[in-house]
């Protein structure tokens, strides 16, 4: 792929990520459906909500990586992960349409700021974007088990999901691991976590 197409590749990812427009390659888990309460169905839709937020970055980041990437394999990698992301984003967007909750309105502002963070992370070189990879994939997998706590008992049809998506994250992390990713400094790791807490917080409510 020309850096053109990659370009190209880049700005139709983050038009289909923002118009919700993604589609998924894989069916979305499923549970049998059961009546929630009015402060279950806000629960659910407020982490879900969240977890599209993460599955929006997860775009952004991933694009930005592949455009850095400096061998076809890693790009090959980071394309690949990425289109596991985009079904855990088009999953998440269908469980908040059944929740009748939203979007987190401010979409592109996480997307823009994820993907920047991606093109400084590849553009330190091949092992550290894997690192960040690596470190970024682990946090999320403790978040989604977080809310696999925090879910409803009663929402079976969002917990099947965020099974599935952990599991994919587990696999993404061991993966850039095996790749020979590089450790991420202590304060960077700080710093990830940082900014995955703000993320968390004002997605749960806008």
């Amino acid at each position: 792929m020309s850096g053109i197409d990659a370009l190209i590749n880049s700005a139709d990812m983050a038009l289909r990520t923002l118009s919700r427009s993604a589609s998924s390659a894989r069916p979305m888990p499923q549970a049998a459906a059961t009546p929630l309460s009015e402060p279950e169905r806000r629960l659910s839709g407020a982490l879900m909500r969240v977890n599209h937020v993460g599955e929006v970055c997860a775009q952004a980041l991933y694009a930005a990586q592949a455009l850095t990437a400096r061998t076809p394999a890693l790009r090959a990698q980071m394309r690949a992960a990425a289109r596991d992301e985009t079904d855990h984003l088009a999953w998440t967007e269908r469980r908040l349409d059944e929740l009748g909750d939203r979007t987190s309105l401010l979409n592109p502002l996480w997307y823009a700021g994820a993907f920047t963070i991606g093109l400084v992370a590849g553009r330190a070189g091949d092992r550290y974007s894997l690192g960040f990879v690596v470190e970024t994939e682990r946090q999320v997998e403790q978040h989604l088990a977080s809310h696999l706590e925090r879910l409803p008992a009663a929402d079976q049809r969002s917990r099947a999901v965020v099974s599935v998506m952990q599991a994919d994250e587990a696999r993404h992390a061991d993966e850039a691991h095996q790749a020979g990713a590089a450790p991420m400094p202590a304060p960077v790791r700080w710093l990830m976590r940082a900014a995955a807490r703000v993320m968390t917080r004002t997605a749960h409510v806008i």
